[in-house]
């Protein structure tokens, strides 16, 4: 006897028999056709705008401002929703963002060793940090929001793997091309008042790498760049991508994306090595490393023997190619570490000096490491007003709003990292590792181009796993203690 097999479903739909009417008559599918043409934007447009066209926003130089551009439609959005949830630890963050706000009172004040604050441009700045940390902030609130059938986990993850790609392949270019640049469209139809501001003029400019002299006794090395302003946020903008590029493309991905995430992972070593970006190879031993821990606390002894020969490969790669003298003498080279270390120390100073509410920017340093004197010359190219601040995130926070600031900046990051401990998914795992590389990176380099924004969508999409998670899990009796902490943990994002 033989049994007819049934006919198989496409994923994600319903069978006509299980919506038939009793009785067994079936309803006909009815083909209605539409009297006209018509498109609908998805609801999530305005984060995907920013991923997939980010190559066209660095180009026409407005990348600095995208997230405070597409702030707009995505709070114009949520008002419509209704009520908006925020995710756990939000309180923390509000706190760092009042502080900024309220740092406009000691725009005025002159720091230690620094030159007093003169003109309006303290007040520019301000301005534009606040509005960046507002924007970010909104786009946190927005993914959170944002209902799974309206974007997806994978699709967000798959976002940020595209990103991933374009900054392997700005890599490439800035690597091989260092001295390509243009000038962005939107200089020409500026007014000239605005377009010759030299903020303004810097932003326009397009640059793929940028050239400095690195390691002592050669020429300068290019550095790559794209698509970012700096060769430091590229550095650790690549790291952060490429962990989410791993996960969407090779851990989360079919046979065909998995094996290209494989090769453009492997395409960024070169890139990588080539930008002497000593703070990006820390990171990346950091991210290895933690992966390695988290799967032996999990016991999966398979995989992690896999990781470590994929590292052992590409270490042997970098020994057994050019990159290797690269890399050895970019070790041997800390020429910016005296600077760092002036720079940290005095805004450590700073710090001390105004604790509570900083003095709401950086400030220009009397001389340097090397001179009290002020202005470059032959005899000494490293001297001049350098910026307190400007040599990572953490030392802008303790400048700009004080040790308040920067306690609740680690302290929103390191709670996060701790509630999202247990989540052993791969989106667990690659977020807090994420998380974990910004605490790091925030020693070394600045994060108020796009890096921060990329933190804060990580927490919406730990906070959003969390949430899924909990959802999923069986819930424990209602008269004991783990029922009520259930219920208080599973209402405590409201």
């Amino acid at each position: 006897m033989s049994t007819a097999t049934p006919p198989r479903t496409a994923r994600g739909s319903v069978p006509l028999a299980a919506v038939s009417p009793p009785g067994g008559n079936r309803l006909r599918p009815v083909r209605v056709r539409p009297e006209g043409w018509s498109w609908r934007l998805p609801t999530a447009w305005p984060l995907i705008a920013v991923f997939l066209l980010y190559p066209l926003w660095w180009v026409l130089g407005v990348s600095s401002f995208v997230f405070v551009i597409f702030a707009v439609p995505m709070v114009a959005q949520m008002r419509k929703r209704g009520p908006i949830r925020v995710p756990p630890g939000f309180g923390i963050w509000m706190i760092l963002l009042l502080w900024v706000f309220l740092s406009v009172l000691t725009l005025d004040l002159t720091a230690p060793n620094t030159l007093p604050p003169g003109g309006s441009g303290k007040y520019i700045g301000w301005g534009i940090r606040l509005a960046n940390y507002v924007a970010m902030t909104v786009t946190m609130l927005y993914v959170y929001n944002l209902r799974e059938r309206e974007l997806s986990q994978r699709r967000m993850v798959r976002l940020f793997g595209f990103m991933g790609v374009i900054v392997v392949l700005g890599g490439w270019i800035g690597s091989l091309f260092p001295n390509l640049k243009f000038v962005a469209p939107l200089r020409f139809v500026l007014p000239q008042s605005i377009a010759g501001h030299p903020y303004v003029t810097s932003l326009m400019e397009i640059k793929f790498a940028q050239v400095q002299q690195v390691i002592e006794g050669e020429a300068s090395s290019p550095r790559p760049s794209a698509p970012f302003t700096y060769t430091n946020s590229w550095g650790q903008n690549t790291a952060i991508l490429l962990v989410w590029l791993i996960v969407g493309w090779v851990v989360l991905g079919r046979p065909l994306r998995r094996t290209a995430g494989v090769a453009i992972a492997l395409a960024a070593i070169f890139p990588i090595v080539y930008s002497l970006n000593r703070g990006l190879w820390i990171g990346i031993g950091i991210a290895a490393a933690y992966v390695a821990l988290r799967l032996a606390l999990r016991g999966r002894m398979v995989v992690l023997g896999g990781l470590a020969l994929a590292v052992g490969l590409i270490g042997v790669l970098i020994v057994a190619t050019p990159l290797g003298r690269t890399f050895d003498e970019r070790l041997q080279n800390g020429h910016s570490d005296d600077i760092r270390t002036t720079l940290s120390q005095g805004a450590v100073r700073a710090a001390n000096q105004s604790p509570i509410l900083g003095y709401g920017g950086n400030r220009a340093l009397i001389g340097s490491n090397r001179s009290i004197a002020i202005g470059k010359s032959e005899d000494c190219k490293q001297c001049g007003n350098r910026e307190l601040g400007s040599n990572g995130q953490v030392w802008a926070l303790l400048v700009g709003q004080g040790w308040i600031g920067a306690i609740c900046y680690n302290a929103f990051f390191i709670y996060c990292i701790w509630r999202y401990r247990r989540d052993h998914s791969a989106i667990g795992i690659a977020g807090t590792l994420v998380l974990i590389l910004m605490l790091f990176f925030q020693f070394t380099y600045g994060a108020m181009e796009a890096t921060l924004a990329y933190a804060l969508i990580t927490v919406a999409l730990l906070a959003r796993n969390d949430r899924i998670r909990r959802s999923l899990a069986p819930a424990p009796p209602q008269g004991t203690i783990a029922g009520l902490r259930a219920r208080l943990e599973t209402t405590g994002d409201r």
